[in-house]
């Protein structure tokens, strides 16, 4: 079979190699859509594990199931989490599945850039869910990216009355954005560098937007009531970003860090400030089952349209220039592989766009 191994973004190749065998307990699926996430194109995050192979926004078809899988057979249309928890560890049974180390040390073999995949035991029993006929394995592809999306956003009790600022407009916060729309939110904000993701977030729900290089707590004032955000959501590890979320965040708020900074920039938090003001300060990372059943749901009952977010289709000997893409971060949203050929010459391109 193909795969496409990543050595670093300018890097990508396709190789071959063998099917992977499954055993009585897991299941081999044959990818049909494979989106490519941000965090595929984070170098300091993946060039020290390179080369590998990578995507793990998947949906696709059971070639194969093992003699002792009960709720899956050949055929079915299906969405895989390439990363599971126990679910009764110390960590789940505390709600912090993402901080599970079954789940750290879960994936699909050999990744989701890949003609087929083999899914291991757990992530066949706790990630794998069947795709509805109604939805397209395009729409599959964001269950995961979704679902980690609505995990944030209820870790950081967004409520209808809050003032939100979303950070970063790429395929990430274009997300928070919609998922804010559909859960009321009645003041959405968003802030980029690039006017093209700017019109994005205004065509997508957010009520204003705003340039990264302009005085954005001025910006908030001028149409938040004179305040600042009550949530504020980081989605882009730009350290300026970071700082201005530092800065946007209103008195008896929360910012939440969805995405980070490079670990080895600093980031001085003035928590005398945020002490007086009772400013709290989260992470989220991931998606628990839950969070997938859940952001299953929202697409299968058309709560949120993300039809309108791909912008591109690509054959999947064309995964370079989708990295290029993602990379560059300019005239692009998400960007969709298809490792079945098969598959790719059946689609009227533009169907989704």
């Amino acid at each position: 079979m193909k795969v496409a191994v990543y050595y670093n973004n300018k890097d990508v190749r396709i190789e071959e190699r063998p099917v992977p065998e499954i055993n009585d307990d897991e299941l081999l699926v044959k990818v049909m859509a494979s989106g490519i996430c941000g965090t595929d194109v984070l170098e300091w995050y993946r060039i020290k594990k390179a080369p590998l192979v990578l995507g793990h926004e998947i949906s696709g078809i059971i070639d194969k199931a093992g003699k002792n899988v009960k709720n899956f057979k050949v055929g079915d249309r299906v969405v895989v989490s390439h990363h599971v928890p126990c679910m009764k560890c110390h960590y789940c049974m505390r709600g912090h599945h993402t901080a599970c180390e079954t789940l750290r040390k879960t994936n699909f073999d050999p990744g989701g850039f890949s003609e087929y995949l083999r899914v291991p035991k757990l992530n066949a029993e706790l990630g794998t869910f069947k795709l509805p006929e109604t939805l397209s394995f395009e729409e599959g592809a964001f269950i995961e990216p979704l679902g980690t999306v609505l995990r944030a956003q209820r870790l950081a009790n967004l409520k209808e009355s809050d003032s939100l600022l979303v950070i970063g407009s790429g395929v990430s916060g274009l997300l928070h954005v919609k998922a804010a729309k559909a859960r009321g939110i009645k003041k959405i904000m968003a802030v980029d560098v690039n006017e093209y993701r700017l019109n994005a977030a205004k065509r997508f729900g957010a009520d204003f937007v705003f340039n990264g290089n302009e005085n954005i707590q001025s910006k908030l004032k001028d149409v938040n009531e004179n305040r600042l955000a009550d949530i504020v959501i980081v989605c882009t590890g730009a350290l300026t970003a970071a700082k201005q979320a530092l800065n946007s965040v209103d008195r008896g708020g929360t910012i939440l860090f969805f995405a980070v900074p490079r670990p080895d920039e600093g980031l001085e938090i003035p928590i005398n400030d945020f002490w007086r003001n009772e400013v709290k300060i989260m992470t989220s990372y991931g998606a628990a089952p839950n969070d997938l059943k859940e952001s299953l749901d929202v697409i299968a009952h058309k709560k949120i349209n993300l039809k309108d977010m791909v912008t591109h289709k690509l054959k999947f000997d064309e995964i370079q220039k989708g990295f290029q893409l993602v990379a560059e971060a300019k005239e692009s949203l998400k960007v969709i592989i298809y490792p079945n050929m098969t598959y790719f010459d059946s689609l009227k391109i533009g169907q989704l766009f």
